[in-house]
């Protein structure tokens, strides 16, 4: 028996999930890996393990942010981080480098491609905590782990995809006999009716691979997408930053961490710590509230979803389409708005609970 986010007890399974994650210490993908491990915590959940994806930063530096997370949460026994795709199937640094000067806009955030690639442990950054001291990464690829789990649980794997989509394009090209065996995928990805981040048109998660992203949206699963569309209109203020930080009874080294990264804003200068009206959206995290409770979407659609492969202007661009759509193409659903209240207990409870993380009896 689970509690719902309602209260009401349910007779259910904890559902089994991958995170498969250009991980980071805490930003929103290292949020929903302590809202993960809570809710594990609680029996909810079972996380299978964290496969590792580069995006946001190449893979070494995401391997060493996730397993000093599982460590400092105190679940590296019970959640495996396994390293995955260091490149893109298609974009490389020229590439990139010639769509940005031929079509500017949007923030032009890279992520990976922003900082030299680390070749050695001498050249990664520590979280401010400090690296992993015990907790190893796991002998296994990402894509075999993937491979495994679902041959192991056919039928039970939700895949949180709140990264760049190589992993587990490689997975499913690789091992085409896994598809009819995933549960679902719940994405965060993709701008359908909103501008992108990246550029003028593309979502960061899709564009840095925007070829995996259209193999991976063609498979027949069931799919969740958990767009800009949601996430822009999902944005932290000031006083829901303070009940993580400035509550003198919350304070855990996950909220010292959140404070000492999120505190700054991207610059180091503006942000909560300094500028009131500061206020940022935590993408990836709404991808686990939807799947633990999917009335936290206010209003989805259900279309089909086709990501541009072009290397042009529109590359990387996500287009929704309510009929009509091209061959191949799986309808899935997209969600549009949350419940932006209810989220933010939700999330402000999961961040501020005791950590290590003790699991229930």
């Amino acid at each position: 028996m689970v509690a719902g986010c309602g209260g009401t007890l349910q007779t259910t399974t904890a559902p089994k999930i991958i995170i498969d994650s250009d991980y980071n210490t805490m930003s929103d993908d290292g949020q929903l890996g302590v809202m993960a491990a809570q809710l594990q915590a609680q029996g909810q959940i079972e996380v299978l393990g964290i496969t590792v994806v580069s995006g946001n930063q190449w893979l070494k530096q995401g391997v060493a942010d996730a397993l000093k997370s599982v460590e400092r949460l105190g679940v590296g026994d019970r959640i495996g981080v396994y390293a995955g795709a260091n490149y893109a199937l298609s974009h490389d640094y020229a590439t990139i480098q010639r769509e940005l000067a031929q079509f500017p806009g949007g923030d032009g955030y890279l992520g990976a491609w922003s900082s030299p690639e680390p070749k050695s442990d001498a050249d990664l950054v520590a979280p401010p905590d400090g690296f992993a001291t015990h907790t190893k990464v796991q002998d296994r690829s990402a894509v075999d782990f993937i491979v495994d789990s679902v041959k192991q649980h056919p039928g039970e794997i939700t895949i949180l995809a709140i990264g760049p989509l190589t992993n587990i394009a490689l997975a499913t090209r690789q091992h085409p006999e896994i598809v009819p065996m995933i549960k679902q995928i719940i994405y965060m990805g993709g701008a359908i009716d909103v501008p992108g981040n990246t550029t003028p048109t593309a979502e960061f998660n899709w564009w840095f691979d925007p070829e995996a992203a259209h193999t991976v949206l063609r498979l027949p699963i069931k799919q969740v997408v958990v767009p800009l569309d949601v996430t822009d209109t999902v944005k932290m203020n000031k006083a829901t930053y303070d009940r993580i930080t400035h509550d003198p009874s919350k304070q855990t080294i996950v909220t010292q961490i959140f404070k000492q990264l999120n505190g700054y804003g991207f610059d180091g200068k503006n942000g909560f710590e300094t500028n009131p009206n500061y206020t940022t959206s935590i993408w990836d995290t709404l991808t686990i509230a939807y799947l633990m409770d999917s009335t936290f979407a206010t209003q989805t659609v259900d279309e089909w979803v086709d990501v541009d492969t072009s290397f042009g202007a529109n590359d990387g661009k996500a287009t929704g389409y309510a009929s009509n759509p091209p061959a191949g193409l799986q309808k899935m659903t997209i969600v549009k708005r949350f419940d932006n209240a209810r989220f933010f207990d939700y999330y402000v409870d999961l961040l501020t609970r005791p950590v290590p993380v003790k699991p229930s009896n």
